[in-house]
């Protein structure tokens, strides 16, 4: 969609099958870029895909990640998907997000900073309190948005035995 001829940026809830098309492609895009990014984490990644059960869970991503489980959203830049970012439940009233890709096509033109506003506001509205998250500590990009957007370290995570690999952070919602 465009107005007055510029290309307008707009968040959808995934909930068709059309859109749990878009994720599925943009999520094994997101594979892949990571396998590009961490040459030397091979192996680190296949045992996670198999450890989170990823391609079962982005095949049903309506089952996984739709309320009140979780959710799933799709960046989409004049129509066209870019982006996904997802939330899912795990308790206590904290809510994980994970799952941020947008196609570098994208970037930059504001996609991460709405999925990611996006997300609390629907994480708010599902009752969560705190929002935690893992990235990968040269994900600079990411790491960067997600300190403006609020996040902070999380040292707390760390002491419940999460991978060193990983840069843990937290927000209160």
């Amino acid at each position: 969609m465009t107005i007055g001829g510029i290309p307008m940026l707009k968040i959808v809830r995934v909930r068709n099958q059309a859109q749990t098309d878009a994720v599925y492609e943009l999520t094994y895009e997101f594979i892949d870029w990571l396998r590009k990014r961490y040459p030397e984490m091979q192996n680190d990644i296949e045992v996670y895909l198999r450890h989170q059960k990823f391609d079962e869970q982005i095949r049903a991503v309506l089952t996984y990640y739709t309320p009140p489980k979780g959710e799933c959203l799709l960046a989409c830049y004049d129509d066209e998907p870019v982006g996904i970012l997802m939330l899912k439940d795990i308790g206590d009233s904290t809510c994980e997000m994970n799952r941020m890709f947008v196609r570098e096509s994208a970037r930059g033109l504001g996609a991460g900073r709405a999925l990611v506003e996006e997300l609390k506001k629907r994480a708010r509205e599902m009752d969560f309190r705190l929002m935690t998250l893992s990235a990968l500590p040269r994900h600079h990009e990411a790491l960067s948005l997600y300190r403006s957007c609020g996040f902070e370290l999380d040292e707390r995570q760390r002491d419940a035995g999460n991978s060193e690999n990983a840069v843990l952070m937290k927000t209160d919602l």
